[in-house]
């Protein structure tokens, strides 16, 4: 659509092409006037004549411009500029200048299929949380958090981009309509929106909850063959725990998955402070708010409403009809519509028929026990073994002999037991339980403070590689000028080296910008101090000398690059003061003449000639 070198608003130099979507393609650019490097999104062309599509991409640009978040990508300019068409005319193109961001996308990071480290998926997670809490508050809504939406910078930071389709959540019209039935992404769906109902906060945080299940298990909570498949399984079906797909899951993050999966909204987590302190909480082994898995699993909690078979249905993938992509022609808001009138129809009878099933099941049940056991009531029950000593991989393979199922609780400070064994289980060893009762267990994660690590001078890499070692989490990342240590390597740590910490909890880095301050001071000091800076922070130093008597000898009178940050290695020019010759006296000879220099018009003659 665009030529290369183009420059657009004057400024901006569009250099090649390194993403399409649905609207736009982003270009590498150039802004000549900052000389910065920045990526410039440019709307379609075949859409560029649409009104909707163009309201659309200026709604982006309004609302991204209004955050500011180091969080979510930056917009820094927006504008139109002519292009020329393919049929010859000449047409406004809207743009929008945004921040480069160097690194990845969540979705590259799971093309493999497989999950990301607990610890790594907590941290995005927690990083997209912080980008929602802020543009919530900012009364926005993104309404498509995605894999391919969360980048991952170079030095670790989590960014979420495209609020392209962000509303306002005060508009009473932000639903799937017709001008919006593009939005979202069928696998990270919230149920009110494949509903076509209105959105909120909580959608995101549904959304949100989508992407944590694939982090940490490598798949999304649902799969179909259309869009639309999917999109019902959102509204009627219950994912998976994610621990059953992962067994190392610990329980807590499955209550936190499940209760950001909610169907009904009021179920989710309020907000996305609400989440991230419950998710920071049961990676630190802490009590969390979320309610055991068992109530999303129980059958009072699923929706009986029957829904066509998806399969029996031509898939249309036009959406003009509004809502996702229709299956046969039916919308979404129209096949759910009817559902909702055969639900609401056989509610009653639905009623009625549970509570026979209950009665025959209790009838059953006391059948059962009271005439084919005999006088054994015991029969169906097991004891928890004794898992005294044993690992996960034992235990695990102990309760499974015994016909249970294992579970993982957060880890557990002992001093008394070593680390990765037994330490307790609920129920504990002896109880009488069904059989494939789930048992929780809980293992020791060894002493329960530890010290942080030598991390100065270390990659990033390499310093959370230590602090896993040490059993700690990698913290907030931010970079500081420093001119001793490389660039991109540690410079300090919070908290400090050798500083006592639980285990499991995280330790912040400030890594190198490969950049160093000249103190502004050291121009009216001392030509040692400046020589000492010079060789602790690797620039180096020019001097001249200047002869004065205003200043001490040794006094760094001027210094070119006072008070300015500049990169290791680089020049300083320096004028030190020096004293000034003394002056020499000339001794008066005892046979000159007087002076004569008070005679107006006459000049003293030499000494010894008389004229």
């Amino acid at each position: 659509m665009t030529n290369t070198d183009k420059i657009i608003g004057g400024r901006y130099e569009i250099r090649q092409l390194i993403g399409r979507g649905g609207m736009a393609e982003v270009h590498i650019g150039n802004d000549t006037r900052l000389n910065r490097i920045v990526a410039i999104k440019i709307l379609r062309q075949d859409l560029a004549r649409d009104p909707i599509f163009q309201a659309r991409f200026r709604r982006e640009a309004q609302s991204a411009a209004n955050l500011n978040h180091p969080s979510i990508v930056a917009v820094y300019d927006t504008g139109e500029e002519p292009f020329t068409a393919s049929d010859g005319t000449e047409i406004q193109v809207p743009y929008i200048v945004m921040e480069y961001v160097e690194g990845h996308t969540v979705r590259e990071l799971l093309t493999d299929g497989n999950p990301v480290p607990i610890p790594e998926a907590v941290e995005i997670v927690s990083g997209v949380l912080d980008a929602l809490e802020y543009a919530h508050h900012q009364h926005l809504v993104h309404r498509d958090i995605k894999p391919g939406n969360v980048m991952i910078t170079t030095t670790g930071k989590v960014k979420v981009m495209d609020f392209g389709i962000a509303r306002a959540l005060t508009d009473s019209q932000a639903t799937m309509t017709q001008t919006d039935a593009v939005v979202g992404t069928a696998q990270y769906l919230s149920p009110e929106q494949a509903r076509g109902e209105q959105v909120d906060a909580r959608s995101d945080l549904y959304s949100t909850g989508c992407l944590f299940f694939e982090l940490l298990t490598g798949k999304p909570p649902f799969k179909g063959d259309s869009a639309v498949a999917v999109a019902f399984q959102h509204v009627s079906q219950l994912p998976p725990l994610p621990s059953s797909i992962a067994p190392d899951i610990p329980e807590s993050l499955d209550r936190v998955v499940m209760k950001s999966l909610a169907k009904n909204r009021e179920d989710r987590y309020p907000d996305a402070a609400a989440m991230r302190a419950d998710l920071n909480a049961a990676i630190r082994g802490h009590e969390i708010s979320a309610p055991e898995t068992e109530i999303w699993t129980s059958p009072a909690t699923v929706g009986t409403t029957v829904l066509p078979p998806v399969q029996s249905y031509p898939v249309n993938t036009s959406t003009a009809s509004g809502g996702i992509p229709t299956a046969g022609g039916y919308s979404t808001q129209t096949m759910t519509a009817a559902s909702n009138r055969r639900e609401k129809s056989s509610k009653l009878p639905a009623v009625f028929a549970i509570l026979a099933l209950l009665i025959v099941a209790a009838l059953g049940l006391g059948y059962y026990f009271v005439f084919a056991q005999g006088d054994n009531p015991d029969a169906t029950l097991v004891a928890v073994p004794e898992l005294k000593g044993m690992n996960q991989e034992e235990a695990r393979a102990a309760l499974s002999q015994a016909g249970l199922q294992m579970t993982m609780s957060p880890g557990e400070n002992s001093e008394t037991v070593a680390e990765g064994l037994f330490v307790k289980s609920s129920p504990a060893p002896g109880t009488k339980v069904e059989k494939e009762s789930k048992v929780k267990v809980t293992f020791s994660t060894g002493p329960g403070d530890t010290s942080v690590p030598s991390l100065v001078g270390l990659t990033q890499q390499q310093a959370r590689e230590a602090l896993k070692s040490a059993g700690l989490t990698l913290g907030d990342i931010s970079t500081v000028n420093s001119g001793t240590v490389d660039k991109d390597k540690v410079v300090s740590t919070d908290p400090t080296e050798g500083e006592p910490i639980k285990k499991g909890e995280s330790v912040d880095l400030k890594l190198a910008s490969g950049n160093v301050l000249i103190p502004s001071e050291l121009q009216g000091g001392t030509i040692e101090a400046l020589q000492k800076f010079a060789a602790e922070n690797r620039v180096s130093l020019t001097t001249s000398e200047k002869e004065t008597a205003e200043a001490a000898p040794g006094t760094v009178l001027s210094l070119d690059k006072a008070g300015q940050i500049v990169a290791l290695g680089s020049q300083l020019r320096a004028t030190v003061a020096v004293a000034p010759p003394t002056p020499t006296e000339t001794p008066s000879s005892p046979s000159s003449s007087p002076s004569t220099t008070d005679s107006p018009g006459l000049s003293p003659s030499p000494a010894g000639n008389d004229g």
